[in-house]
């Protein structure tokens, strides 16, 4: 198991020096879901939310978030995103559940990867859509938030094994 990057020698939690790397394409793809009431679901569906277009404000909420990464976790580096795309669907499977999976893909050309960006923009769709139906369902749970897949830098891919 390699050493934790984010501290040095002393322990000290520090930033990693990134200056020396190559810049190389990097891609990100994670997901996760919210469970929820069949009324819920149903709203949703349908687009009779009273604040509105349920997965429309969670897109741009993930967008959001994902372009804010670094201001909310301190050590991640500040990056120029290329692409940050948001999906939502109700699979069949989903759909047993009373879920709405979410699936976020963010893309750079730097030196490091978009992991954390990709997870941020996930989270805060799920937490949006919470808000945004929490007046019919306190319920709800956000669950299975992970990376699926990275691509790009040094250690090149990760594909994450099916839940």
């Amino acid at each position: 198991m390699s050493k934790l990057t984010h501290f040095d020698e002393q322990g000290q939690a520090h930033m990693v020096d990134v200056g020396g790397k190559a810049a190389t394409h990097r891609v990100a793809l994670a997901q996760g879901r919210i469970e929820m009431l069949p009324q819920t679901l149903e709203i949703i569906r349908s687009g009779t939310a009273k604040k509105g277009d349920v997965l429309g404000i969670a897109r741009i909420a993930g967008i959001q978030a994902a372009k804010k990464t670094s201001d909310l976790i301190p050590l991640c580096h500040p990056l120029a995103l290329t692409r940050v795309a948001l999906e939502f669907a109700i699979s069949p499977q989903d759909a047993a559940a009373n879920a709405v999976s979410c699936t976020a893909t963010v893309e750079t050309v730097g030196p490091t990867g978009v992991e954390m960006e990709a997870l941020t923009a996930v989270q805060v769709a799920l937490l949006t859509i919470y808000d945004m139906c929490k007046a019919v369902d306190r319920g709800m749970t956000i669950t299975g938030v992970r990376v699926l897949e990275k691509h790009g830098g040094k250690s090149g891919s990760f594909h994450n094994p099916p839940a």
